[in-house]
């Protein structure tokens, strides 16, 4: 049988049996944070202008761990 014969079949089955794609709420979504001790902020690029004055590295957090860390969002990019 040819696979363009499948196609309708496995459709069907996609539709009529539960499948469903993985929601956008369940994504993760990363951020960016300065390791300074004063630091306080999120940001949503590593080149945002606000992380220049990082006298630390900075590093990727989930903006769900960036909250629980008390951080706030940068003023420039989430307007």
């Amino acid at each position: 049988m040819p696979i363009k014969s499948f196609t309708p079949l496995i459709l069907s089955l996609l539709l009529f049996t539960g499948f469903k794609p993985v929601p956008i709420k369940h994504m993760v979504e990363y951020v960016y944070v300065c390791e300074g001790p004063k630091s306080v902020v999120y940001h949503r690029s590593e080149n945002c202008s606000g992380l220049s004055h990082c006298s630390t590295r900075t590093y990727k957090v989930t903006l769900e761990e960036a909250v629980k860390m008390g951080r706030r969002a940068c003023k420039i990019e989430y307007r």
